[in-house]
């Protein structure tokens, strides 16, 4: 009885060790099939019965008309062994035109190749979807049709449908939706044998029902469910689990320099002209001709892309408008609200009626609001967030005996600027307004307290608790008249134009460098009755540069006076291996003031406000273009008189240039034409 039962074990040991040496081997990878790939890498010239097509921003093929073209083996894909899988689901990108109601068009199909059974297979109607299997229990070859109703794709737009079947559930899933549902009476078949049958892409292998529309998905997952795989998804009519690369990107080779497309390629292009369009999702791959312009633009579905665009090139200018101002202007503001328009706010003279704030309308500049100032000297505009503001910078004290200068903040309601905080300032000459690291700072010039002109000028940083500005940090200059801020990578700069010291205007002007939560001393120029600097940038190059309008020490003659308005301004370039600015270009001016970088088209300008020759205000104030290794080179002579400042803007109505005039109660639109 012993020996016996040894043996009994021993078979049982035997057969144990037997069935784990034989591992099991799925009948296909548990990988997304893509069944449109598989069709596309068979034998023959395929490629030359589909087109590729582009319509509402995304790429499909509409597919021939000859089903066996169409076609593969199904042990492409079942190649350990024939059975289709039991669990499943099939993800189809596709996009039906307008379909007769009576007519079916087929997705794919599983087709025997001697019997010509469809073994399974799913095809659509106007408003049905219809997956077919057969079931080895069934005879005479009959199938399981199971029908999804009030199923709309034939409405021309793109659609991705996912149909799951697991055990006697079959669920389709349409642009990530809610799935819809059907129990089975009896499950799938656990033993849909494959052998000897090919797959068809659009057709059941006949030329009726053929698939009409366009198709860019066609993947079987083995073993799941890809609902929770693609969805939710933010594309969901294209929500994507595996596509051909060609439809990716267009498929182009440029190896002798010829552009050759691998499928013939066609897209249901619009073209839109006039003003600027919407570029939304749904209008993605869609061109837009500015006629304007005369430019040519792609929708990427986020912003207008150029395509074509006519390269701008400055003619000439001419006079467009003359702005009576209430009194001589010493400085001007350009900017711009969303929504409500562009403005231009002028620094006057005068005390009586004060500056004044100009709305541009119907193509010209016109008188909106009047502001209460005291001999003001500029403005600056900024925002904090959603929040407008307007910085005034008075050089005088108000009736009061205060030299105080104004923040105003705009009210949308009542379409003005409101007064919002005083600041004590020293004659005032400059507000500079920046961001670093999400902190607003404002800066501002004090020119000089008495007769003392070295005294301390201010940096004020917002407080957002209070939602003022509160000091802090104070720089020593010497009768400061402008602040310039500029970033170069993560690094952000101020640099200030000292104009006077009390006996010579020779003098340092510095360039701080903002490190930990103060700025730090980073280098000192030579300047000459400094009154600007502007910072720009040509591609990779970074440049300053200074208006000198004095050279003046105590004691000078009257020659030497006369003649030292007519002086050099400097265009200095930083030298990136040194971390230093350096000189680059000098250009003789005659006291200029105030200097002005702006483009047109591909070309880069400066223009410099000329203000006095030493004998007389009118003088011209030049336009100069970059001419790479000449530098900046004269292009424009502009008549002016006591010029002061200038300001580049654009509108619908086009490019133009606003000077102001500390000599006369005039400002000038001059508007510049292009080529």
């Amino acid at each position: 009885m012993s020996a016996l039962l040894l043996v009994c074990v021993l078979l049982v040991l035997s057969k144990t060790k037997a069935i784990e040496v034989q591992s099991w081997t799925p009948c296909t990878d548990l990988r997304p099939l893509d069944m449109l790939s598989e069709v596309f890498s068979s034998p023959g010239n395929t490629f030359n019965k589909v087109r590729m097509v582009q319509s509402q921003g995304a790429r499909g093929f509409r597919l021939s008309v000859f089903p066996h073209v169409l076609s593969f083996p199904s042990t492409r894909l079942f190649h350990n062994c024939h059975l289709f899988p039991e669990e499943f689901s099939i993800i189809i990108t596709l996009k039906v035109p307008n379909i007769p109601s009576k007519k079916n068009e087929y997705l794919f199909t599983m087709v025997t190749e001697r019997s010509k059974h469809v073994l399974l297979g799913i095809r659509y109607s106007e408003n049905k979807l219809h997956f077919l299997f057969w079931s080895p229990e069934h005879y005479n070859g009959l199938k399981t049709k199971v029908t999804f109703r009030g199923i709309l794709l034939a409405d021309n737009q793109w659609h991705t449908l996912v149909l799951a079947v697991s055990g006697n559930s079959v669920s389709l899933t349409i642009d990530c939706s809610v799935p819809v549902e059907i129990v089975l009476d009896k499950p799938f078949p656990v033993s849909l044998n494959t052998t000897g049958s090919s797959i068809y892409v659009g057709s059941r292998r006949r030329r009726k029902g053929f698939f009409s529309g366009l198709m860019r998905q066609l993947v079987l997952l083995p073993g799941s469910d890809a609902t929770t795989t693609i969805c939710p998804n933010a594309r969901p009519r294209l929500a994507e689990l595996s596509i051909p690369e060609v439809l990716k990107e267009l498929p182009v080779k440029t190896e002798d320099s010829e552009v050759h497309l691998m499928y013939p390629f066609e897209a249901d292009m619009k073209v839109t002209l006039g003003q600027q369009p919407p570029c939304t999702d749904s209008e993605m791959s869609q061109f837009w001709i500015d006629t304007s312009l005369k430019g040519l633009f792609l929708c990427n579905g986020v912003k207008w892309i150029t395509v074509l665009e006519r390269k701008e090139r400055l003619d000439y200018v001419e006079e467009y408008q003359n702005l009576a101002t209430t009194s001589e202007t010493m400085g001007l503001e350009i900017f711009h609200i969303p929504g409500v328009g562009h403005f231009a706010v002028m620094a006057n003279r005068n005390n009586q009626p004060g500056s004044v704030l100009y709305k541009w309308s119907d193509g010209k500049f016109k008188v909106h609001q009047y502001f209460i100032t005291y001999q003001a000297q500029a403005w600056k505009h900024f925002t904090i967030g959603k929040r407008i503001f307007l910085a005034l910078a008075n050089f005088e004290k108000n009736d009061d005996g205060e030299e105080l200068s104004i923040i105003y903040k705009w009210n949308p309601k009542k379409g003005k600027f409101l007064q919002y905080q005083k600041i004590r300032t020293y004659s005032a000459r400059d507000w500079e307004a920046f961001q670093i690291d999400g902190d607003t700072f404002l800066a501002v010039a004090n020119h000089r307290e008495g007769n003392n002109h070295n005294i301390n000028s201010v940096i004020y940083k917002w407080n957002s608790t209070t939602g003022l500005f509160e000091i802090n940090q104070t720089i020593p200059t010497s009768g400061a008249y402008d602040w310039e801020f500029f970033s170069i990578g993560p690094y952000s700069f101020l640099v200030v134009a000292n104009t006077f010291n009390g006996t010579s205007t020779n003098i340092q002007s510095h360039i701080y460098i903002f490190l930990g939560d103060t700025f730090r001393p980073f280098q000192s120029i030579m300047t000459f009755g400094a009154s600007d600097w502007e910072f720009f940038r040509i591609q990779d190059r970074f440049f300053l540069v200074v208006a000198n309008s004095h050279n003046y020490n105590i004691g000078a003659g009257t020659q030497e006076l006369k003649n030292s308005y007519v002086i050099n301004s400097t265009i200095y370039e930083l030298n990136i291996t040194g971390q230093v600015f350096v000189k680059f270009q000098d250009i003789l001016t005659y006291s200029a003031v105030d200097w002005e970088f702006f483009t047109v088209g591909e070309d880069y300008f400066l223009v410099v406000a000329n203000s006095f020759d030493g004998s007389s205000f009118a003088v011209n104030s030049v336009i100069y273009r970059w001419q790479g290794y000449e530098g900046f080179v004269a292009v424009h002579y502009l008549p002016t008189y006591g010029c002061r400042d200038w300001e580049a803007f654009n509108t619908s109505s086009g490019s133009f240039l606003m000077y102001s005039s500390a000599k006369e109660p005039i400002a000038r639109v001059l508007k510049l034409k292009t080529l």
